[in-house]
């Protein structure tokens, strides 16, 4: 069998270094992927409950590239990366890894690792260039042969309509999320979405992360639309005391007026479900005293409780209602009966944890979503690290933080039907090809992640699925392309695409029983 160049070099690297990484190489004229035996740590796709779904995941803005391709309209993201000085060496998602065009060579891989499903996001933009009004019929199409090129290889799509990328002419329009115009825009975007898309898709996610939207968009203007107090960032404009928490309602208001359009809709005819996708960092007090726990509960509750609270109990947490007093938005009794029970499973996009410990100091005068938090952030403990950094400043990889994360949504949120939606790590943009693709560090990662989720499974939690983030390396945000967080390298100047050992490694794991 002839090897691929990059096949060829991972062979050599496994074979140079099988005995010190716990894996054994076999025939040398083996393809690089029947060329490794890995050390799987006793886990395997049997470890996990029958139908249990294995996927990968991305999103539009860092992949599909092709950004004023075929009636494409700007996006916030479009628009922000373009602010000198934002982006490292002025990267942008312009091109990204040209999935717009490579969509197919994408999906082959996938279907070659023995993913089932592919988390995908849909970008508003190409099907809406203003946000509302005229159809895009070229982004239409787009979307309809991604979802039938993959239906064809066996992958199972699980879009998501919205990954950071409103559409600007929203935000000129009226300034996007901060209106709560764009409750009905987002409605009819996603209801468009269902209409044309329904018949074949299953799974649906109506947001990704709106707390990253809320908190770093508003609160510290680290992301688009990069709005904040003069205090917390280098805006130009924005109010970091109500603008995140008014953000945060409309998308919580905008997520429940699409589930309420599906489920009178379509779910029944489509036999479908949906629901929406929220990080979770897991808090972990720093001390035993009883102000350290009540500071890594008060994260909780302005973290992942923000949004979760009212879709499973119609209202804020306590915690925040206390302390952000008049700043926080109301529901309204009709608005309750929307937003109480608005999902059928739940995503968690699980990394990292953190220490959190009670500062014991006066709140600064300037308010702010972080600074009611009143908590401050360690990343040891007596000296000793919560865990290895990643590349990324804010990833520490701590295995067991994933499994309280979903045990604590299991114990306070009535353990409702659950996907762990986005996990993973990253390395530097810089290494050079064979420290790349010789990835046992990722490996080692998922290999601890996937065995503390077992154990929360094991225990009871309705854990359906996990997605890996992510399958090819690709624009990261803030990071541009100097981080790498793919099982699948990409030159970023040719476009081409080379599994890493990880890849390999998932495609061993996922392997199907012969019948």
């Amino acid at each position: 069998m002839k090897m691929s160049k990059a096949a060829l070099l991972l062979f050599l690297l496994c074979s140079l270094s099988s005995k010190q990484f716990g894996f054994a190489t076999h025939d040398e004229n083996a393809s690089a992927e029947t060329a490794v035996n890995f050390d799987m740590g006793g886990l395997s796709r049997r470890s996990f409950p029958k139908g249990f779904v294995f996927g990968t995941a991305a999103s539009a803005y860092q992949v599909e590239g092709a950004a004023d391709k075929d009636g494409r309209g700007p996006s916030i993201w479009d628009t922000f990366v373009k602010i000198p000085g934002m982006e490292p060496n002025n990267a942008s998602g312009d091109v990204s890894v040209d999935q717009y065009h490579k969509y197919k060579e994408d999906i082959n891989l996938m279907a070659k690792m023995n993913f089932d499903a592919y988390r995908f996001s849909i970008s508003w933009t190409r099907i809406f260039p203003n946000g509302t009004g005229k159809v895009n019929r070229k982004g239409v199409a787009y979307y309809n042969r991604l979802i039938n090129y993959m239906l064809k290889k066996g992958i199972t799509p699980y879009p998501n309509l919205n990954h950071y990328d409103l559409p600007q002419a929203l935000e000129d329009r009226y300034k996007g999320w901060l209106s709560n115009e764009v409750v009905k825009d987002f409605a009819d975007y996603a209801e468009f979405c269902f209409k044309t898309f329904g018949d074949r898709v299953k799974n649906w996610q109506t947001f990704n992360e709106p707390r990253v939207v809320a908190a770093l968009g508003y609160d510290n203007g680290f992301f688009a639309p990069g709005r904040c107090s003069k205090a917390f960032g280098n805006c130009s404009e924005g109010n970091s005391a109500t603008e995140p928490y008014i953000v945060a309602h409309n998308i919580i208001l905008s997520h429940s007026a699409a589930v309420k359009r599906y489920r009178h809709k379509y779910q029944e005819k489509q036999k479908g479900r949906i629901g929406i996708l929220l990080d979770f960092v897991w808090y972990e007090p720093l001390t035993r005293s009883k102000a350290d726990n009540y500071a890594a509960q008060r994260a909780r509750d302005f973290h992942i409780g923000w949004f979760l609270h009212p879709l499973v109990y119609g209202e804020y947490p306590k915690t925040m209602q206390n302390i952000v007093g008049t700043r926080l938005p109301k529901f309204s009794k009709k608005e309750v009966k929307m937003v109480k029970g608005a999902f059928d499973f739940i995503g968690v996009n699980q990394y990292t944890a953190y220490y959190m410990y009670d500062p014991h100091q006066p709140k600064s005068k300037d308010l702010g979503y972080q600074q009611d938090w009143n908590c401050g952030f360690a990343y040891e403990r007596h000296g000793v690290p919560i865990g290895p950094r990643a590349h990324s400043y804010w990833l520490y990889i701590v295995p067991w933080g994933l499994y309280k994360a979903v045990n604590y949504i299991k114990e306070h949120y009535g353990n409702p039907t659950m996907i762990l939606a986005e996990n993973g790590m990253d390395q530097p943009g810089n290494l050079t090809l064979p420290k790349v693709l010789h990835d046992t560090i990722r490996i080692k990662y998922y290999k601890s992640y996937l065995a503390q989720l077992k154990k929360a499974i094991n225990e009871g939690a309705n854990v359906e699925g996990y997605f890996q983030w992510t399958f090819v390396d690709n624009f990261e945000w803030r990071l541009g392309y100097t981080s790498r967080f793919g099982i699948v390298y990409v030159d970023f100047k040719t476009l081409q695409r080379y599994p890493k050992m990880s890849a390999y490694w998932f495609k061993q794991f996922q392997q199907r029983e012969k019948h």
